[in-house]
Formats: C-alpha cells, sequence, structure tokens
C-alpha cells in the first residue's frame, strides 16, 4: 500500500462519511412529516416504542441521531423517561439497515440482473436522476429527494474507493498481525468503540469494517469483538448532547449507554465461551460486507431480547446513578436539540405557542371580569401571565428564528413564518389585558363610576369580546377555519360598538352626565377592547391563509368580506346580538 492509495483511503472516507451526513440530513427533511407521524405513536407499551425507534432509525440512518433526538424530547418533556428507554432499543436495531445496503457492494456474480444490483451498477443513474432533481425542479421535496439520492451516490462512491485503496494489505503480513490482535475480544471491543467514538456513527464505523473485507483479512474472531465495540463508541454522541439537560434526559443518555454495554459484556461473555468450542478454522475465517450486515444485525437484535424485558431495571439503575436535586428542576420548553429535526420541532414550537394562547387569553378573560368583580389576587394573577406571555413570545420566536437557519421544507417555512406572527398577536393580548386591568384600577383608586347606561354598553361590548377573544383561541388550537371566518363579522360588530360607544359618551358628557375624567377611562377601555378584537382577526387571518396556502395576510379575509352572503348574515346575527339598548340601526 504505497502513498496514493493512502490518499485515496482518506478521500473515500471522506467521500463516505460526507455522503452519509447529506444523506442523512436530506432524509429527515424529506420524511419529516413521517416523522411526526411516527413519533406520535410513541406510548407507554413496549412494542410501541421499540417499532417507533426502529422506524425513524430507519428512516434517517442513525442511531446517534434519534437516541439526541429522545434526549431532547425527554428534556423538552415530550417524552417520558419509560418511553425513551423502548425508543432507544428500537434505535439500535433500525441502524443496522445501512449495514445492508452497503453490503450490496459485495454482490458477485456474471448474470446481468445480478450485476444491477451491485451499486456502483445503479448509484451513476441516481446521481443523474439526483441532479436532475436539484437543476430541473424548485420544490423543497424535489431537492431533498435529489440530496438523497446524491449522497447515497457519493457514500457509495467513497465506500468503493475506499475498498479499492485497502485492497492491496491483503498482501501485507502487519496488517494480518493488526488484525489478529483483534481477536482478543478486549482489544477488538476497545477497538471498535474509539473508532465509532471518533467519527461518531456507528454506522459509518460498520461502512469502514465492511470495506476492509476487500483485504480478505477480516476474519470471525476480529469481527465480533468490533461491531460489539461499535454500539459502545455510539453513545458518545448522546452523552455530550444530554450536557446541560435535565435530570431525566441524563437518564435517558445513560440508559443508551448502560443497554449498549449490559449487552455487550453479556453477548462477549457467550461469544468468549463459545469460543472455546469452535474451530480455529471458522473464527480465522474471512468475512465478506454480507456476513458483517448479518453480525451487526443479530448482535443488535439479541441486546434487544435480552434487555427489552428488563427496561424497569434501567431505568430503576438510570435513577440511581443520575439522582434527582434537592430542588426541583425548570423544565425545557424547548430544546434546540429538536432543531436538527425541523417538522419535530415545529411541532414543539406549536404546542408551547398553545401554552403561550391559554395564558394569553385566560388573562384577557380574566381582565374583562374584573370589569365587575375586581380582586387584587386577580390582578396580580393577571400581571404574572402578562410576564409569562412575553417570555414565551422571547423563547418561541428566538427558537423560530433559530430554526429558519435549517433547511426545511416550504411547507414547514410557511407554518414557521405563520407562528411568529400568531405569537406577536397573542403577546399583544395579554399586554392589553394588563392595560384594561390598570383602566379599572384607575377607576377604583380616583373612586371614579360610569352612568348606569355607560356600565350597561360597556358590559355589551365587553360581552362581545369575550366572544372574540374565545373564538379566536378555538379556531388556533383546533385549526378551525370555519370559526376563523366567523371572527371577521364580529370584528365588524366592534368596531360599529366602539364608534356607538364613543358617540354616546359625548353626548352624556354634553348632558353632564359623566365628567372629563371618565372620559379619559372609556377612551382607554374602548380603545384596549378594540384592538384586542383587532388582534383576534389578525390571529383567524393566519388560521385562513395557512389553510388555503396564501401567506398574504387578510387577503382571504377581504375576499371572504366582498360581497359573501356567509359574512353578510353573520354580520347581521351578530348585530342583533350585540345591539345597545335604545339603537335604532
Amino acid at each position: 500500500m504505497n502513498l496514493f492509495d493512502v490518499l485515496s483511503l482518506i478521500g473515500g472516507l471522506c467521500l463516505f462519511l460526507f455522503g452519509m451526513n447529506v444523506m442523512g440530513d436530506a432524509l429527515e427533511r424529506r420524511a419529516g412529516n413521517s416523522l411526526k407521524s411516527l413519533l406520535g405513536k410513541m406510548t407507554t407499551k413496549k412494542s410501541a416504542g421499540w417499532f417507533t425507534g426502529m422506524g425513524v432509525t430507519a428512516i434517517i440512518q442513525s442511531s446517534s441521531a434519534t437516541t439526541v433526538m429522545v434526549v431532547g424530547f425527554v428534556n423538552s418533556g415530550i417524552m417520558t423517561l419509560k418511553q425513551a428507554i423502548n425508543v432507544i432499543m428500537g434505535a439500535n436495531v433500525g441502524t443496522t439497515v445501512t449495514a445492508w445496503i452497503l453490503s450490496l457492494g459485495g454482490v458477485s456474480g456474471d448474470n446481468v440482473f445480478i450485476q444491477l444490483l451491485k451499486p456502483m451498477s445503479f448509484t451513476p443513474v441516481l446521481a443523474l436522476i439526483g441532479i436532475a432533481f436539484l437543476m430541473f425542479f424548485k420544490s423543497n421535496k424535489k431537492h431533498d429527494t435529489g440530496m438523497v439520492l446524491l449522497g447515497f451516490a457519493t457514500l457509495m462512491f467513497g465506500m468503493d474507493t475506499m475498498s479499492a485503496a485497502v485492497a492491496g494489505l491483503k498482501d501485507v503480513p502487519a496488517f494480518r498481525e493488526i488484525l489478529l490482535m483483534f481477536q482478543n475480544p478486549i482489544l477488538g471491543v476497545l477497538a471498535g468503540a474509539v473508532i465509532t467514538a471518533i467519527i461518531q456513527s456507528s454506522s459509518a464505523s460498520v461502512g469502514i469494517l465492511q470495506s476492509l473485507t476487500s483485504t480478505g483479512q477480516v476474519t470471525f474472531g476480529a469481527a465480533v469483538p468490533i461491531i460489539m465495540g461499535q454500539n459502545i463508541g455510539t453513545c458518545v454522541t448522546a452523552l455530550i448532547s444530554s450536557v446541560g439537560t435535565n435530570k431525566n434526559a441524563k437518564r435517558a443518555a445513560f440508559v443508551h449507554l448502560m443497554f449498549n454495554i449490559i449487552g455487550t459484556v453479556v453477548w462477549l461473555i457467550v461469544f468468549s465461551i463459545a469460543k472455546l468450542f469452535l474451530s480455529k478454522t471458522l473464527l480465522n475465517m474471512s468475512m465478506e460486507s454480507f456476513e458483517i450486515a448479518v453480525v451487526h444485525t443479530c448482535f443488535n437484535v439479541l441486546c434487544t431480547l435480552l434487555l427489552l424485558p428488563m427496561g424497569g431495571i434501567l431505568e430503576r439503575l438510570a435513577h440511581k446513578f443520575v439522582p434527582d436535586d434537592k430542588q426541583p428542576e425548570v423544565q425545557s420548553e424547548l430544546d434546540e436539540r429538536l432543531l436538527a429535526t425541523p417538522a419535530v420541532a415545529l411541532e414543539r414550537c406549536r404546542v408551547v405557542a398553545t401554552e403561550m394562547a391559554e395564558t394569553s387569553i385566560s388573562a384577557m378573560r380574566d381582565a374583562i371580569t374584573c370589569l365587575d368583580n375586581y380582586t387584587p389576587e386577580l390582578a396580580e394573577s393577571i400581571r404574572e401571565r402578562e410576564e409569562q406571555s412575553d417570555h414565551y413570545e422571547d423563547i418561541i420566536g428566538t427558537y423560530l428564528v433559530k430554526l429558519s437557519s435549517h433547511q426545511t421544507s416550504t411547507e414547514n417555512s410557511a407554518k414557521s413564518a405563520e407562528l411568529l406572527k400568531l405569537i406577536g398577536d397573542f403577546e399583544r393580548i395579554s399586554d392589553h389585558s394588563v392595560d384594561l386591568l390598570e383602566a379599572v384600577e384607575e377607576l377604583r383608586e380616583k373612586e371614579l363610576s360610569f352612568s348606569k347606561s355607560g356600565k350597561e354598553e360597556i358590559r355589551v361590548l365587553a360581552s362581545a369580546v369575550g366572544e372574540i377573544i374565545e373564538m379566536a383561541y378555538d379556531c388556533f388550537i383546533n385549526n378551525d377555519v370555519q370559526k376563523a371566518y366567523n371572527i371577521e363579522p364580529l370584528e365588524q360588530i366592534i368596531d360599529r360598538l366602539k364608534e356607538q360607544l364613543r358617540t354616546r359618551h359625548i353626548f352624556r358628557l354634553q348632558q353632564g352626565d359623566c365628567s372629563i375624567e371618565t372620559g379619559f377611562v372609556w377612551s382607554d377601555l374602548l380603545t384596549c377592547f378594540e384592538r384586542t378584537s383587532d388582534h383576534c382577526s389578525n390571529i383567524a387571518a393566519c388560521v385562513i391563509d395557512a389553510a388555503e396556502g396564501n401567506m398574504s395576510v387578510h387577503q382571504s379575509i377581504r375576499a371572504f368580506k366582498a360581497g359573501s352572503p356567509e359574512f353578510q348574515a353573520s354580520y347581521e346575527e351578530y348585530k342583533k346580538k350585540y345591539a345597545l339598548a335604545g339603537a335604532n340601526s
């Protein structure tokens, strides 16, 4: 093996790792909705969690990425530790799919159909299709599909380059001696663990081992311990990811490590005992790429069969090694580890935005209550929720900006933009709840009061605003487009009521029934209510535009208002419902 072979080996390894990374990232983006669907099926049932972990890992081709996602889910409270354990076990089996794909490179035979099964026969076609998708289509999904194909072609080209570069090692006695050293189980496990820890991918390290089979020097006795060690080395990624997380997330990473260590120790002991009865010929038998895939799969399946029934023990062990603190932990609302899977991160953003919506709407709901039933405790609660809404807007907005730096689909980009608009409206509603509260407190502090007719009028307006905020909340939470359409007629009625109340108050001032001082507070109340209804209209417009794939805010609303019988019917219904006493029109 000369200098040029070494350079080819390095180049092949770089292409292999790059192709695997590109393919994995593109698969994550392309399968974003599938990931959400699979992850939505996670339950406390062991089988469901196991199949979920296996399915997700098979899709994104990386158990390390799946485990990092799991750590993020546990840290965010999306998943319990018990669920995480089952998913982690499934991920170890799902990662074996890569080895089977790579083993196709070892297919041999003169038959044309067998030749077509060889990756180097069909990867040029895949690369051609991939580049065509990138160059001639504008759809993000087509681009992601193209990147998957190009990533796979690059990966296989790198694998073939590595195999060709190391082929000369079959005639190097020193290389054979090195591999014979790994027949010592401890050295083999250490070698597999160290290499995998360095490149942080068990799939990649298995691929490297498969490329070495082209030398004919990789024996059964050496390959088995190395494969076992690779499972331990892949835990490094999850352990690094758990730094700075809460206790349960650290426990998830610890379970991943314990699962692989226990599985390796048990089956390594079994293998060492079996070696006493196996012939030297079998142990020294050179392995093919396909056989590496078989051993890799069998080992991971055996580990799962051994430890899946012991999930409870692993959970207790994790609690023992990572004990709870005396002070309760603050749970992370949005974990940056989820950014690696934009579809899942966006779904988590919506969950937190839902919590924000509830906080903001409940603050306004209670502020309206304060008009007639003010208490200091209720006032303090409203201010606390307004601060919570500010916090929510800050963390969600920051998170969505970070998410925008990751490649994601057009659909997810649109949803991200929708959420950014929505959280701004919910935050402003919570601000207006405090404005409304302060107006009520000013009335109390200055011992001011409205006239009897003024109180009745403000109750009518407050009732209409109370209905519109509930409708806005429901249409956002349930993505209810029909309810969103019903908001605009009510918003128009609230605008109309505001003008009527302003006019009537001016008349009372002229008659001497109200003071100038109460007039200032009256104006503040009308402004709070009118602006709150405007933000509800914005929320409805976002829901409608998102449902119709039109991100031009209010365009759908304008089209609905322009001569729509449904709009006019709803408008007339609300007009009757919120008619003021003595009103003629």
